[in-house]
């Protein structure tokens, strides 16, 4: 090996998982807008049996050394599900993925991602798209806006020159995601006002709060609505079971009755919105460790969360009524609830919407109706192998 050389291996053990995850909080330091996860998070995201993404799809994660020293690491996978989906959609057969990048230059990445796709070419794919760490429904895409301040709970950071990075080299965007933001302190135009209290006096429509001791049926009703409003969305990957048990058990701590809405029409539930308090404006300050005395910390949070942000991760309409006046209707009439109690129960200044794909015009229409603006943008880029 020549001094000052690249050797990039695979990750072979608990200890070198370990390594690939201890190299993110060291090499994002220095920015400010990184918000470090728990370490034993990042490590449950990367660790089979424990993600069940594992379950559908072969990772294999690498690190590069130089001089014996970690410097960079990636993962690369095929998502089986991905791969069964309709092309049109994006996924589709043929298609591999790489994520989890970092590294401390240029060269080193482009290492990396060279790996990456070798491997991912070795085992029959013929295109890549990336990043995405690792499923589709974790942290897509590469941050290509809003680099100036830090991201919500369950949304990705990475600096901006990992976006240089990538376009140094024959990748092109694939579809962009949006979040948008806006002043949740304020009223909605007048426009969304009426629509709302439209809504209000039509005896065929209720919208109610989720019964967080029910909490297994109201999961599984949300995600009914989720699998049929989602399911011809570009990138679209069913959940398995397994991943809704895994979900419903990370979301039930931050999950609180009054921020998460079903709509029914005529006694069937045909929409939902789901709002999360901003968890990572109380995990921030603590760099990634709950010992020894953090954990008291975010278990008072949780017990009474106090945030200035409320993140909406996730909204459906069942699609025999999307593109339908009652689909906005519905909409707006949820929004507005979760706007009265983000800013009443909770202190909430500001929301979040998304990520929007930056083709869905309906949802687009909607944020653009109150008020809000675009404020970070992931890119997902693609490459033929």
């Amino acid at each position: 090996m020549v001094a000052g050389e690249v050797v990039i291996t695979p990750v072979a053990n608990k200890a070198e998982r370990a390594a690939f995850v201890d190299l993110a909080y060291r090499i994002n330091a220095s920015d400010p807008n990184w918000v470090p996860p728990l370490r034993m998070e990042a490590m449950e995201l990367i660790t089979p049996g424990k993600n069940p993404f594992f379950e559908h799809a072969d990772v294999q994660l690498f690190l590069a050394r130089r001089d014996g020293r970690i410097v960079g690491r990636i993962s690369a996978h095929i998502d089986h599900l991905a791969v069964a989906m309709d092309p049109v959609q994006g996924m589709g057969p043929g298609t591999g993925n790489w994520g989890l990048l970092e590294a401390e230059d240029e060269g080193i990445a482009h290492a990396l991602i060279a790996q990456a796709e070798e491997w991912l070419r070795a085992k029959g794919m013929t295109r890549v798209l990336a990043p995405l760490s690792m499923s589709v429904w974790e942290e897509p895409g590469q941050l290509t806006l809003g680099f100036d301040h830090p991201p919500t709970v369950m949304m990705g950071h990475q600096s901006e020159r990992y976006q240089h990075y990538i376009e140094a080299l024959p990748y092109t965007p694939a579809k962009q995601l949006l979040t948008y933001e806006l002043d949740i302190t304020k009223q909605f135009p007048p426009l969304i006002q009426r629509i709302v209290q439209s809504g209000e006096k039509n005896a065929k429509i209720r919208i109610r709060n989720v019964d967080k001791s029910k909490f297994d049926s109201e999961a599984a009703i949300i995600l009914d609505i989720l699998n049929d409003a989602w399911s011809d969305n570009w990138g679209f990957v069913p959940f398995t079971q397994t991943e809704i048990g895994y979900a419903g058990k990370k979301f039930k701590p931050i999950v609180r009755e009054d921020l998460i809405m079903v709509a029914e029409y005529e006694g069937e539930p045909v929409a939902f919105m789901m709002t999360l308090p901003d968890l990572n404006e109380v995990m921030k300050p603590m760099g990634g460790k709950l010992f020894p005395f953090n954990w008291i910390k975010l278990l008072r949070w949780l017990n009474k969360p106090r945030c200035r942000t409320m993140r909406v991760p996730l909204m459906g309409v069942r699609k025999k009524l999307q593109s339908s006046r009652l689909a906005s209707q519905l909409a707006f009439m949820m929004i507005e609830y979760i706007r009265r109690n983000s800013v009443q129960h909770y202190g909430a200044s500001r929301g979040e919407i998304g990520w929007i794909l930056d083709d869905n015009q309906g949802m687009i229409a909607i944020a653009d109706a109150i008020d809000s603006h675009v404020n970070k943008r992931y890119t997902i880029y693609e490459r033929a192998l």
